[in-house]
């Protein structure tokens, strides 16, 4: 084995667990409120849409010739998509740490926080959750993205550095709670 080569394996090595946090085998830590969506979707479709499909498969075979039949082929096709939804739930909720940020009495920021932050954009609200619960949307980032990295373990009022690709900004803290 050359040296280049296990020169890189150390880089991969000493990578591995920011890579790992960032992919679905790694640390999954999410909010109770985003675990129990995770377990309301796996509850509606195993017990509820499963079952529909699998009705309709057995009835569309039963009609004959299943090669131009596309209730057979449609549903056959979303039993696939169901269950391999199904099974990523499943790993996903085995994986997960669920973190109960609890209301706690503190301006800084962690896992669960609510933060109100001033910066180039002017104001907004970021709430910092699981890998899972992202949504835009509704100002969810993911406790690994540029944003929650800067502004974890910083006090309301502080002024942190974001780095991005398009360069660097400054944002100020503004208010943090936890919801």
């Amino acid at each position: 084995m050359s040296k280049a080569f296990v020169k890189e394996d150390a880089a991969e090595a000493e990578a591995a667990p920011e890579r790992a946090a960032a992919t679905p085998g790694g640390k999954n830590y999410i909010t109770p409120q985003g675990y129990a969506r995770l377990k309301a979707e796996l509850k509606q479709l195993v017990e509820l849409e499963r079952p529909e499909v699998v009705r309709t498969v057995a009835w569309a075979a039963s009609n004959g010739d299943r090669s131009e039949n596309g209730d057979y082929l449609y549903g056959k096709k979303r039993l696939r998509e169901i269950d391999r939804r199904v099974r990523f739930l499943i790993k996903r909720l085995e994986a997960a740490q669920i973190v109960h940020s609890s209301g706690r009495d503190t301006d800084q920021v962690f896992f669960g926080a609510r933060v109100r932050l001033k910066g180039g954009e002017g104001e907004k609200t970021v709430r910092i959750v699981g890998i899972d619960e992202v949504d835009p949307a509704r100002g969810d980032v993911s406790w690994i993205s540029p944003i929650a990295r800067a502004l974890l373990k910083a006090r309301a009022g502080d002024a942190v550095t974001l780095r991005t690709p398009a360069g660097e900004e400054k944002i100020e803290i503004l208010h943090v709670e936890y919801p």
